[in-house]
Formats: structure tokens, C-alpha cells, sequence
């Protein structure tokens, strides 16, 4: 059966390999993201909003045009976020470490919110969000983004535990080092931090995973497609790493 999908940052990246994969499987989608530009490029029969996360009075807005038009939500997917800061501790900005924690809690928080008045309705639902590796490990000269990460997972738990009476499940993908510009822009600048090059920054990112690889963002999409899907119905409360199984990450990397 054709479910109705919200997802955050779904214009670019990650996001839009998810709304590709369950435009591809038959469903509705409505991608918002904050680039108009990348937007009016994705397909025309995909709904769109242009938005920040942040904004309470912009997401409730949204919400109340979702229900308008579709009359509910089967599945939401808080993918939006941004990597902050690559830096030590004593060098982050304070406002740098309020906007990383801004968008990538926050807006999760504003969306479920939303998400589950919808959902609890319906009497079901599931909701996913994007976490990542580093909201199961510390990471060196990450310390905003792995602080929001972490707290994404707690909030996940917490809404599993809040909405699985309703029928509402909330699951966490934590994705590894993912190709794209966005991960590039996150080496280039840690190259810079630490006097070294972008090869081997990539090198100390990979070396503790076993598949020694990066992930695409069509394997976070399957992923999420999985968790959306009946197969995964009673599936809740959990963080799925997509990542070619990584350990740890050696402080000592170059």
C-alpha cells in the first residue's frame, strides 16, 4: 500500500536518495529542505517545502498543509542536519555549538512533534531519524555534531517508548562516513585542523571500519525503506549503524 513520506533535507544528499527510493517504490513523497535551488530540481510531482527546521511556526504550517492534502502521515524521516564545526573544544564558538545542536536536535524534536499528533490519529506510523557513528562513539574535533548525535538517539528511545502504544515506531540509522560533498567539506576542513592532507584524513575515517569504505547514500534509503515498511513492524527503539561496521575511531589519526 502507497504510504504518505515526509522527509527533512530531502533535496540533496542522503535525503533525496531517500525520497527517490520511495518515490521508486510507489509512494508519495514531500521532501523539504532549505535550498529553493535544489528543490525546484527535484521531480515535479514530489510536494515541496522550503524551510528551516528550527522554525516552530514554519513546521506547524507545514503540518497543517500535510493534513490538508493528504489528511495524515504514515512515515516521517528527521534526516535534516548540519556537521558544525571541526575543531577542539576550546576553539568552537559557542554560537557555532548552539546552531549544530540547533539543527540536529531541534528540528527532529519540531517534526516528531508534529509527526506524532498525525500519527496518533492514525493509530500508526513510524518515524525515523538520522543520527550517525558518531552518536555511538566520541569523536576527535567533533565534539558539537557527536553531542547532538548522541542526544538524537535518547530522543529517538524516548519517542519510542511515548508512541508505541499508539502503534508509532521510532528507529535510529547511524550512518558512517557517507560520499558526498558534504563529507568531503568535513575532511578538508579536519585536513586543514590538523596539518595534513584530505587522503589521509579519508584513510583514518576508514581504517576502522571493517569494509574499508565509505557508504553511499542509497544504502541509508534501502535502509530507511526497511524501516518504514511492514517487514519491520514490530522493529523500534533501535540504532542501525550503515556503515561497513565501525569500530571505534583512533584519536591518533593524522
Amino acid at each position: 500500500m502507497s504510504k504518505r513520506v515526509l522527509i527533512t533535507a530531502g533535496a540533496s544528499g542522503i535525503g533525496r536518495a531517500m525520497a527517490e527510493k520511495f518515490a521508486a517504490d510507489g509512494d508519495q513523497v514531500w521532501v523539504v529542505d532549505v535550498d529553493e535551488a535544489a528543490l525546484q530540481a527535484c521531480p515535479e510531482n514530489w510536494q515541496k517545502a522550503c524551510l528551516d527546521v528550527t522554525d516552530e511556526d514554519a513546521v506547524s504550517a507545514l503540518f497543517a498543509g500535510i493534513e490538508a492534502a493528504w489528511g495524515g502521515l504514515d512515515t516521517l524521516c528527521a534526516n535534516a542536519g548540519i556537521a558544525g564545526p571541526t575543531a577542539k573544544v576550546e576553539n568552537i564558538a559557542l554560537d557555532d555549538w548552539r546552531r549544530c545542536l540547533s539543527v540536529n536536535l531541534d528540528g527532529p524534536f519540531l517534526f516528531a512533534k508534529y509527526a506524532a499528533q498525525l500519527m496518533k490519529a492514525a493509530g500508526s506510523g513510524a518515524i525515523i531519524v538520522t543520527s550517525s557513528t558518531a552518536g555511538i562513539f566520541g569523536y576527535p574535533n567533533r565534539a558539537p555534531y557527536a553531542a547532538a548525535k548522541w542526544g538524537v538517539i535518547g530522543f529517538m528511545k524516548t519517542l519510542a517508548m511515548e508512541l508505541g502504544p499508539f502503534g508509532i515506531r521510532a528507529n535510529a540509522i547511524c550512518p558512517g562516513g557517507v560520499e558526498g560533498p558534504r563529507m568531503e567539506g568535513v575532511m578538508m576542513r579536519e585536513a586543514a585542523e590538523k596539518g595534513t592532507t584530505r587522503d589521509a584524513i579519508y584513510e583514518g575515517y576508514t581504517s576502522g571500519v571493517s569494509m574499508k569504505s565509505f557508504v553511499w547514500p542509497e544504502d541509508i534509503a534501502e535502509m530507511a525503506a526497511f524501516l518504514a515498511s511492514d517487514g519491520a513492524r514490530l522493529v523500534s527503539g533501535q540504532v542501525i549503524a550503515v556503515d561497513g561496521h565501525t569500530e571505534n575511531p583512533d584519536p591518533k589519526v593524522p
